[in-house]
């Protein structure tokens, strides 16, 4: 095994959130000079058809450097979907009775003159 992926095991202090089918790991890690940064993980598992599942992950790596200036953005990009949204979880999956906007356009009756739910012709290309 390499010394890079020796150091990239050695966890200096760990926490866990588990959200649904997503997992985020965050990792204090120490650089070859004995710094420590931190990686961000987020593992999702994925069910195969046969049963059996997989995880893909995807890691930041974010250094001290970089701290500030990340935890200002993250406030108020967080802030910003909370004040726009709330803090309720609006989705398909979190809510039963969830519409999409065009699911309620496409169900909705159609205005006599408007041309833009006019019938039209599927049409495939091995015909031309």
């Amino acid at each position: 095994m390499s010394n890079h992926n020796m150091m990239e095991q050695e966890e200096i202090f760990s926490k866990v959130l588990r959200a649904g089918r997503r997992t985020y790991f965050f990792d204090v890690r120490a650089t070859k000079a004995e710094d420590y940064y931190l990686t961000i993980t987020e593992s999702k598992k994925f069910t195969n058809d046969d049963g059996s599942f997989h995880y893909k992950k995807h890691k930041i790596y974010l250094y001290k450097e970089d701290f500030a200036e990340f935890r200002e953005i993250l406030i108020e990009m967080t802030d910003f979907i909370i004040n726009e949204k709330g803090d309720e979880v609006i989705s398909e999956r979190h809510q039963k009775d969830f519409k999409k906007e065009y699911d309620t356009e496409a169900s909705a009756p159609a205005d006599s003159g408007d041309s833009s739910t006019e019938s039209f012709t599927d049409v495939d290309f091995d015909d031309i």
